[in-house]
């Protein structure tokens, strides 16, 4: 029996998409909907269908159905085979289940797609202008009960031929940005790249500073409450 809801000018909508960081959103949206004992409601947007998803991304969908079942959501929509911009289909979910507080993830659009075509926050803020929008940036840290791992810092990745060198300065010729994890009591530039792409949060290797292909792997990010906003 899901408990009664005392308060119903406020509900928070979680929009999630594939990558660890969606069940870290969800958390936080349950937390404030316990506090504020509001609607909770959690969205996702695929521009395919459904039935077309991989493997993959339909295990994060199965994930976070039971999510939001575990802390009594009162709906988990899916918006499939959607062909608008991810802003308006936020807006209209806001509109139709009379949200009031919208929180989100970082964007993974670099600086020039922001320019370029705008950002997915600027056309919320457009689009529903009187909800409120936590940003939620990717998490910093990493599950590290061992002490695996050394505190992250910042790093990038250039591109060369069919591999990419792990660089510490800011060039030109970087293709992405992100946080590097070296493994503790090594000499080398070993360890973990954790970065953002094609709006997916994404953990590859690093072996001697070199990172062979974009492979996730299995390490998950910390759930702590050292959440950082935009």
């Amino acid at each position: 029996m899901k408990p009664i809801k005392e308060r119903m000018d406020e509900s928070i909508l979680v929009c999630v998409y594939y990558g660890p960081n969606g069940e870290r959103l969800i958390q936080r949206g349950c937390k404030i909907a316990n506090m504020m004992k509001c609607p909770l409601y959690i969205l996702t947007v695929d521009p395919k269908p459904f039935d077309e998803l991989d493997a993959e991304k339909s295990a994060y969908i199965s994930q976070w159905k039971e999510l939001a079942e575990k802390h009594n959501a009162d709906a988990f929509i899916i918006k499939d085979n959607e062909k608008r911009p991810i802003s308006k289909v936020i807006a209209e979910v806001s509109r139709e289940r009379n949200i009031t507080q919208i929180i989100l993830g970082q964007t993974a659009q670099s600086r020039w797609e922001q320019i370029a075509k705008g950002s997915i926050i600027n056309s919320l803020l457009r689009e529903v202008p009187f909800v409120d929008l936590h940003i939620i940036s990717v998490s910093r840290a990493l599950k590290n009960p061992d002490g695996h791992f050394e505190k992250g810092c910042r790093a990038y990745l250039v591109e060369e031929d069919d591999q990419y060198r792990l660089t510490f300065k800011h060039t030109k010729a970087m293709r992405y940005e992100g946080i590097f994890f070296k493994e503790s009591g090594t000499d080398f530039n070993n360890g973990l790249f954790k970065f953002m792409k094609d709006r997916e949060t994404l953990q590859v290797q690093v072996e001697e500073g070199i990172v062979k292909d974009l492979t996730n792997v299995s390490v998950q990010p910390n759930d702590s409450e050292d959440d950082d906003y935009l």
